[in-house]
């Protein structure tokens, strides 16, 4: 058996996002058609991001859990880009009891919140 024929799809690894706690939104422009399908688990001190683009423009972030503004951090813990599968496999073989750095206690959170037909906002946690 190749190594292609035990890859899993796109399609299995955002199943096991979601199986994860991974919760998707999916910003639309003005027309309402969609422009990225987002993925975000927010979890111990951090919080992992997924945005795809398209199948061959993903990128994931792991970013401390009191970041304002998830999809444009000022400190990015981890970071990678490309196509799906590889961003995806990277992002799922992420350590959880490594996730928390040492010195943040904060344990801020947050969610999304609607703003309008198809369109949501990250809320951070106060």
């Amino acid at each position: 058996m190749s190594s292609t024929d035990t890859a899993k799809s796109v399609d299995d690894l955002l199943q096991d996002l979601i199986a994860r706690g991974y919760q998707f939104v999916h910003p639309r422009d003005a027309k309402g058609a969609v422009i990225a399908v987002v993925g975000v688990r927010a979890h111990d001190a951090v919080i992992d991001v997924v945005r795809l683009n398209a199948e061959d423009d993903v990128v994931a972030t792991r970013i401390p859990g009191d970041e304002d503004d998830v999809l444009a951090p000022r400190t990015v813990l981890w970071r990678t880009a490309g196509e799906a599968a590889p961003v995806l496999d990277e992002l799922l073989a992420l350590p959880d009891d490594a996730a928390a750095p040492p010195d943040d206690s904060s344990g801020r959170g947050g969610c999304w919140v609607p703003t309008g037909t198809g369109r949501s906002t990250w809320l951070a946690a106060s």
